[in-house]
């Protein structure tokens, strides 16, 4: 039996964290349709993700199976990857079955009435909710030694595009904390939609949710780990858990300065 795709960890908190491209596993029953080996697919995956948001003090949301088997940041109609140019021009799958298909659409389904219950449940406790969507980037895409341009490549990278005006201070107000919390051994170069503005997760939950709430795509490039091995510099991971970690508390400052009552 699979495990689950998705887990919630519901802390009943109006921020909400999100590691949508976490996970690495795919079900054991679309092996044999899989053309990708592991390495092209983790280059484009999120890892340590998942570990960044994991001692958050929030509720939290992290799936497990790769963005390569159903990526949640889609629309639904483009949400497998079933031709090249929906993957970075890697080919997937070699003739996914129709059924194949149709259950993983009902999996798209599940998890985003899932992410209404929870989304639902913190505007009726709290009147209001935001969002921490924690991804990363690559910026050795060419190959392993050259670096992408740094003007065009912020260390974290804010996708804010989709949030409504009412949210715009907000954005401005994060961003700013982002680029000068102490927690990392560096300042920071943080900036809104420079790359990426949000996907179509951040849009989904603004067009039903906005006016509650505001969805903050965080991110962070990799150069926190080698892209190409994999391997991590796990003191550097630590100081951008520390980031996120702090970022909850300005959050939750602003929360109760919009409203009193919030615990």
């Amino acid at each position: 039996m699979s495990p689950p795709f998705f887990s919630i960890d519901d802390k009943a908190t109006p921020v909400i964290a999100f590691a949508l491209h976490d996970g690495h596993f795919i079900d054991n029953t679309l092996h044999d349709y899989l053309l990708l080996g592991e390495q092209g697919r983790s280059r484009e995956e999120d890892p340590y993700t998942g570990y960044m948001i994991a001692d958050l003090p929030v509720s939290k949301v992290v799936v497990h199976t790769s963005r390569f088997q159903l990526d949640l940041n889609r629309t639904k109609d483009k949400a497998i990857y079933l031709k090249p140019e929906d993957a970075w021009g890697l080919n997937v799958w070699n003739d996914l079955p129709a059924g194949a298909i149709r259950k993983l659409h009902k999996d798209y389904d599940l998890f985003y009435d899932a992410v209404a219950g929870i989304i639902e449940a913190a505007i009726k406790e709290h009147g209001c909710f935001f969002i921490l969507d924690v991804h990363s980037y690559n910026h050795r895409r060419e190959n392993p030694y050259t670096e992408a341009d740094a003007l065009t490549h912020p260390e974290i990278n804010m996708g804010t595009a989709y949030n409504g005006k009412k949210w715009q201070g907000l954005c401005n107000r994060l961003t700013n904390f982002f680029a000068k919390a102490d927690a990392l051994d560096h300042k920071t170069d943080a900036r809104q939609n420079i790359i990426f503005k949000g996907g179509a997760f951040a849009r989904w939950v603004i067009e039903h949710y906005g006016e509650y709430g505001a969805v903050f795509s965080v991110e962070f490039k990799k150069t926190f780990m080698d892209e190409w091995t994999g391997i991590a510099n796990i003191p550097h991971i630590n100081g951008l858990k520390q980031l996120l970690a702090l970022s909850v508390g300005f959050l939750s400052k602003e929360i109760k300065s919009r409203n009193p009552i919030v615990k």
